[in-house]
């Protein structure tokens, strides 16, 4: 019986891995096949190339540079917010809070990442844009400013919380050591607890990039629906997963190579996740061989 029992539930993992995998590779083929069928009618040299996105337009061009230019626009913005304050979050969590506090704030931060993005987007475009138009009047009502300091708060959980995780499971000795030593809390805390933890702040990082570079809702409520090829965060720009849900919507015929568009923009962006996790994923083993 005791046997009966761990096959059953070796085969139920087994199974379940399986299906995780199964879904991906679906969810890649459907994308591959859709983009080569639209890579069969527009040059893939264009598409990296041309510097305008309007595919919906009489004059079509199918140049995604727009795209990408909005998506890393945002989500630079977004990682610059997050990504000090999470880590002071998590550090001061993690080495200074009493442990009521931080058993108190902890779960108070992660309820950031549940609430809906569609809320944050209209708090974006409400809230914080005419707050930023005082400051900066020339400040468009749609842009990728207020969209990215939003996106900011939402992610700084992902940061804070798994980065206080690694920084908690740092064993108690090393920073006895470094006290033996004759250093002070605060060098203790950077230059022992963080190093000892950086493989898991680094997964931390890396979390919330993905996360900000997914994000739909605020970025379709907020910045707008211009794809333009700048940087400049001051007026309207277009990611890949508002554009995507703007096609997404029942406006364009299915089957046409305006609706194709959305399986190339996808593709592209998950290639372009893969490679940030990729470069990441060995960071973070080089971190995690020199301090281990």
């Amino acid at each position: 019986m005791r046997k009966f029992k761990e096959g059953f539930i070796e085969k139920t993992l087994l199974t379940s891995a399986l299906i995780t995998v199964a879904v991906t590779i679906g969810i890649v083929s459907v994308l591959a096949f859709e983009a080569v069928r639209f890579f069969k009618e527009v040059s893939i040299f264009d598409f990296f190339t041309d510097s305008q996105w309007t595919p919906l337009f009489t004059d079509k061009h199918y140049g995604i540079l727009p795209l990408l230019s909005g998506t890393f626009l945002t989500s630079a913005i977004a990682i610059s917010v997050a990504l000090p304050i999470g880590l002071s979050i998590s550090i001061y969590l993690s080495e200074y809070a009493p442990k009521s506090f931080r058993k108190t704030v902890k779960p108070m931060l992660e309820l950031l990442a549940a609430i809906p993005t569609v809320v944050y987007g209209f708090f974006a475009l409400i809230i914080v844009t005419p707050y930023l138009q005082g400051i900066f009047p020339n400040l468009s009502g749609f842009n990728s400013l207020s969209a990215g300091l939003v996106m900011g708060i939402m992610i700084i959980p992902f940061i804070s919380s798994i980065s206080e995780d690694a920084l908690h499971a740092v064993p108690r000795e090393l920073r006895e050591a470094s006290y033996g030593m004759g250093a002070t809390k605060l060098q203790t805390a950077f230059k022992v607890v963080v190093p000892a933890a950086s493989s898991g702040i680094i997964v931390s990082i890396i979390l919330a990039i993905s996360r900000a570079i997914g994000e739909t809702m605020i970025v379709a409520v907020a910045a707008g629906q211009q794809p333009r090829l700048t940087l400049n965060p001051m007026v309207p720009i277009e990611t890949i997963t508002a554009y995507i849900v703007q096609v997404s919507l029942g406006d364009v015929q299915h089957g046409s190579i305006e609706y194709r568009t959305i399986f190339a923009a996808g593709i592209t962006l998950f290639a372009f996740t893969f490679v940030l996790n990729t470069i990441s994923y060995r960071i973070r083993k080089k971190y995690q061989s020199k301090y281990e």
